[in-house]
């Protein structure tokens, strides 16, 4: 529905955006399309949206996929969709299943979702993106694909390259591919929010690292990160409670340079650093 219809439906149904759960409702029929398009969605697809508002994604979704699992923990949006559903008796929505829960708490084993046996496609509200991205990228059940409409800003960050790296960024690039499939114009939603939005696209979702390699990981990047204005030498110095000069031989033994700071680092980058300081820790416990 265009933004005209968007606004009677609301006002019909006594129904308003509520900012406390960052709801912004799309009204952009194209960018619908380019969300879809992006997911390449499948006869057998399974997809889990998140935020499912209105209806107006999740009919798109319905009629390309296999089985459309919408999450929306508004409840009177929830039952809002459920009646509309139910009233219309819509054969080619009969494959939606509504859950009124919160994201965050949504468990793909419970729903038999297995490891790259769904996609996650979503308008996520701004005030969750990190934690959700973070959720699904850390579930033991990943996504096969994740198309997701966030802040411009923070698709940009997601996407940064070494040089302009950040936590985020090697959190999201670690578990997948990542690309900017189109930008959004702010007046595509109502509400208008101040910013504007992006569609970004991670593919490729998988770990390279065991459960507890992986928490070391993160472990290692978050020291580089502590201190933005400090070099990476300081940073492992004082997380690992190490020497500087220990640190700066770690460093020199990933072949990076002495004085880079954490922002300079790729993936890769990160992935030697751990793999040397474990190296040591095990040296450590054969001398032990």
């Amino acid at each position: 529905m265009n933004k005209d219809e968007l606004i009677q439906f609301l006002h019909q149904n006594g129904l308003w955006a509520k900012r406390s759960m960052g709801q912004n409702f799309l009204v952009d029929g194209e960018v619908l399309a380019k969300i879809v398009e992006a997911a390449d969605i499948q006869p057998t697809d399974t997809i889990v949206e998140i935020g499912s508002g209105l209806g107006v994604l999740t009919k798109e979704l319905s009629k390309s996929a296999g089985r459309v699992i919408a999450i929306e923990k508004d409840d009177i949006l929830a039952q809002v969709l459920n009646d509309e559903i139910r009233m219309r008796n819509d054969e080619q929505m009969s494959n939606v299943e509504i859950l009124n829960q919160d994201a965050l708490e949504f468990n793909p084993e419970s729903y038999k979702l297995k490891a790259g046996s769904y996609k996650l496609v979503a308008n996520i509200p701004y005030n969750i993106t990190s934690l959700i991205i973070r959720k699904f990228l850390e579930e033991e059940n990943k996504p096969e694909t994740m198309v997701l409409l966030v802040q411009k800003e923070v698709a940009e960050r997601i996407i940064a390259e070494p040089g302009d790296m950040s936590l985020l960024a090697v959190s999201v690039q670690f578990y997948a591919e990542a690309e900017i499939v189109a930008t959004v114009p702010k007046e595509s939603f109502f509400p208008v929010p101040k910013v504007d939005s992006a569609i970004i696209k991670l593919s490729a979702i998988s770990c390279q690292l065991s459960a507890n390699e992986e928490k070391s990981f993160f472990r290692i990047v978050k020291f580089g990160f502590a201190a933005r204005r400090k070099t990476l030498e300081n940073n492992l110095s004082a997380g690992m409670h190490i020497p500087k000069d220990s640190a700066r031989a770690i460093i020199k033994k990933a072949g990076l340079e002495a004085k880079i700071r954490a922002e300079g680092l790729g993936v890769e980058d990160w992935i030697r650093l751990f793999e040397i300081t474990k190296e040591g820790c095990r040296g450590e416990k054969r001398e032990d």
